[in-house]
Formats: structure tokens, sequence, C-alpha cells
């Protein structure tokens, strides 16, 4: 682990608190990643907006982009988001600095069991990467484009392509806990209740107002990533399918679990849609894959219930091929890139 952290992390008083200048050295006459940083100065806070309601302005997004670009070598364009119990991607990083979320500016901070809360930066087969090792919830209280914010983050850093990963429960009787879905579509159920992380004004710098999702799972990504999977022996627990987000916290009812398997879905959980509008309003190449943690209940006549404990021992046990599997794919994502 980078001694960087010798340097960065803060002790003593919240984060609303701690005074962000005697963290942050801006450069104020030379660029970033093709961002100008002279307007983003230690003085940047989001105190300076009037309303954040909607989201946070370009000028804030990329006060936290300069933040860890000013304080790593690596300069990448693959971002990975680990899902619950998944964060030993992230440790498999080499020459890495980390970043725990309380000391970026302007970042959430993660609540939730199994996330880790860091942004680690490093070489994952010599490839430099950028890993959120624990990602925000709306359950936890955050607005939806809350949840996404560091995507936009990693787009300013140089982010190209995104891996996302997540524990979800499968809905698909013909699958397995510790199966592994490749996510082809997604149902967007806040969106159908007029909720969406691109909700409020649209800010050209970063897409456009009415981004296209056809494609959101990249196709020729997913056709790779099943290569890969047979090269691995691992074709027999590697499946693909329809994911839909929840707000939970709480886990479905019987009744809710059977209307969704009428609309198609293989997977359910309470994650990743937000991050996938927001990459691809972004014009990034999105893959992601859930780990299936736990068979949902669709019968009354049963004693099991769903939980989260349930959802970290089954990463626990597949965490190795996770691992591997991740780290062909991006070893494919770099191969695809422009040298």
């Amino acid at each position: 682990m980078s001694s960087i952290l010798n340097n960065l992390i803060v002790t003593g008083p919240p984060k609303d608190t701690v005074d962000m200048a005697t963290i942050l050295k801006a450069k104020d006459d030379s660029t970033s990643n093709g961002i100008p940083t002279k307007d983003i100065s230690p003085s940047t806070s989001v105190t300076r907006f009037q309303d954040l309601s909607r989201g946070y302005p370009y000028e804030v997004i990329a006060e936290s982009a300069h933040f860890l670009l000013d304080r790593t070598q690596h300069r990448p364009k693959i971002g990975i988001i680990c899902g619950s119990g998944l964060g030993g991607l992230a440790d498999m990083l080499k020459d890495s600095d980390e970043f725990p979320y309380e000391i970026i500016p302007n970042f959430p901070v993660s609540t939730v069991a199994g996330h880790a809360g860091r942004m680690v930066i490093g070489l994952l087969s010599g490839v430099p990467v950028m890993c959120m090792q624990g990602r925000f919830h709306a359950y936890e209280g955050y607005p939806l484009w809350k949840c996404a914010m560091p995507v936009r983050v990693m787009k300013l850093m140089g982010v190209e392509q995104l891996i996302v990963t997540n524990a979800a429960g499968g809905l698909n009787p013909d699958f397995r806990v510790g199966d592994i879905m490749i996510i082809k579509d997604h149902i967007n159920m806040q969106g159908f209740a007029g909720d969406s992380p691109l909700k409020g004004r649209n800010d050209e710098r970063f897409g456009p107002r009415f981004p296209a999702l056809n494609n959101a799972y990249n196709k020729e990504l997913r056709s790779m990533a099943k290569q890969v999977a047979a090269d691995m022996n691992l074709s027999h627990v590697v499946k693909e399918g329809v994911y839909v987000m929840l707000g939970g916290p709480t886990y479905e009812t019987v009744a809710e679990l059977r209307l969704l398997r009428i609309l198609g879905v293989d997977a359910v959980g309470m994650s990743t849609v937000p991050e996938v509008v927001v990459a691809r309003h972004c014009s990034m190449k999105v893959f992601a894959f859930s780990l299936i943690t736990n068979e949902c209940i669709t019968e009354y006549d049963t004693d099991l219930e769903a939980n989260h404990e349930e959802v970290i021992e089954c990463a626990n046990r597949r965490k190795k091929d996770l691992q591997e599997l991740a780290r062909k794919i991006v070893e494919m994502m770099h191969n695809r890139l422009p040298q």
C-alpha cells in the first residue's frame, strides 16, 4: 500500500468540519487530464453552490477528480465498482494509492457492511485501473445522483470503460447460489417512478440531455467475457440475464418477486442501475455482472429468509473465481483501448 495515506488521513472532526484547504493542493496554472485546474482551487467547496438538490455541478466533480489526479501517478482508463463482499478485487492492485472516501472532497461515505469505503488506484496485471471498494445506495439516504456521482469523477479522470459488480438474488429458477450473471439489460424501476440520477439540469460537458440505453451493457464486452469464462472452465456457472434494482433496504415480498418474474427479471438487487445510467450518459462502455448470492423466495409456505450475512458468505466462497475473471476482463478491455 502506498505511503500516501500517511499524508492524507484526517483524524479528529468529522468530514463536514474539516478544513479541506489543508489537504487540497490544486495546481493553478496547469491542466490535468484535459480539465483546466486554474478554475479549481482549495477554496472550492459545495457550499459555493446554492442549489445542490439535483446534483453537483461540473466544477465540484472536477475538484474531486483533481484531488485524486494530483496524488497518484496512475492515469486509469478502466474503472471498477465493487459490490457487497466483492471488495477483494481492489486488494489485487499493485503499486496502489488508497483514498478513504472521507478524505476525498465532496464524496459520500459508504455505511454498509462488506464495503470498505475507499478508492484504490493502481495496477491490475500491469493495467492502470481505479476501483471503488464500496459503493453508495439509495437506502442509505443518498439521492440517486449522489449514488452515481463517483462515475462522473472517474470520467473526468479519463476512465473510458467501466466494470460494475453487485451481489444479487437469483429470481430465474435456473440460477443457483454462486452463479455469475452477466448483465445484458436492466429494468429501471426508479425511472418508472420519475426518479433518475440524470434528473435536473443537464450539463453537456458530461453528456446529452436524452442518452440512449438500448446498448447500456456493451454487446462486444459481454461476448468477450463469455469467452474468458469458457477459457476458465466457468461456463457452467456463468449465465446472462436481466437485472432490476429496487430501493431496499428490505428484501422483496413473495408477491413482488412473482411480479418481477412476469416482467422477465432474472436477478434482483439494490444498486448498479444509477451508475450504469450515468456511465452511459458519459459515453463509457459498460460491462457488469451479478454474483448470485441467494435464491429469491417465491413461495409462501417456507420459513427461509434472505439475509446479508448469506450474501457476504457466498461472495467469499466465490472470491478467487471472481477476482481472476475480473483480472482477465481488465486485460481484455485494455487490449481494446487505442494504444
